[in-house]
């Protein structure tokens, strides 16, 4: 059935019982067929927003193991229900057809970007680590004093690290002898 201007909700609004615009005049028969865009998730998943250290509440909606929605929490007692428009946007974060999926590396003084796997290179992480901690490590200073440290590692947490993932940080760079171990944060 074709709707005709008789079916048009201003109309319906200024001549029928509903003077004021709320309730049946407002309404249409798109609106009533419309649904919400999670009512058809499979599962609902908890999870923290990643961008900024608040922490604010996130309920990631799947549908067939595909991300389909990410809204605020309305139980986080952080952002109860809301989100900031990163928050908001975080989906996208995941689903980008332009997000990177692959560890990329440039040789030094390259031009060209190379596809590594995972395993390569954690392990030139890990050779670059110890090989610095070993060319830059202090036993003693100049008068004999014990140091035990070295100055070529160091690190800045990110603001979405948690106190948890700080204290595992700080535990990990103190192990290597690092003293210049920072964070962002300060909330």
């Amino acid at each position: 059935m074709t709707p005709t201007w008789l079916d048009w909700p201003v109309l319906r609004q200024l001549t029928g019982p509903d003077r004021l615009g709320r309730g049946p005049a407002a309404r249409s028969r798109r609106t009533d067929e419309m649904q919400a865009r999670t009512s058809e998730a499979d599962e609902v998943t908890r999870s923290v927003c990643p961008y900024c250290a608040v922490g604010c509440g996130q309920r990631i909606y799947t549908s067939g193991g595909r991300i389909t929605q990410i809204e605020g929490d309305p139980d986080s007692p952080i952002s109860r229900g809301r989100l900031c428009p990163k928050g908001s946007a975080s989906r996208e974060l995941v689903t980008s057809p332009l997000r990177e999926t692959t560890v990329r590396y440039r040789r030094p003084h390259g031009t060209e970007w190379e596809d590594l796997d995972l395993d390569t290179a954690l392990d030139m992480i890990a050779e670059r680590v110890v090989a610095t901690r070993s060319a830059t490590w202090e036993d003693t200073d100049d008068d004999g004093r014990p140091l035990r440290r070295t100055m070529g590692i160091a690190s800045l947490g990110g603001a979405t690290l948690d106190n948890e993932e700080n204290y595992l940080m700080k535990k990990l760079y103190t192990a290597l002898g690092a003293i210049q171990v920072e964070n962002q944060a300060r909330i």
